[in-house]
């Protein structure tokens, strides 16, 4: 669990987007999206092929 100290003198604003700076580092919310439904094996195969695709599409561009 990522935790984040308020500093002295520091605004909650800015405590809080420290915090969701450090979640999005670490991947937690993305791990949670993930585990949010089941995926069949079929489909997570299907999703990776495709992201492979995406991926390869783009580098070909460039």
């Amino acid at each position: 669990m990522s935790t984040v100290k308020v500093r002295k003198d520091e605004p909650l604003e800015r405590a809080l987007r420290r915090f969701k700076k450090k979640m999005d580092k670490e991947g937690l919310l993305r791990e949670i999206k993930k585990h949010e439904h089941y995926e069949k094996p079929s489909q997570r195969k299907r999703r990776k092929i495709l992201k492979a695709r995406q991926r390869e599409k783009r580098y070909e561009e460039s």
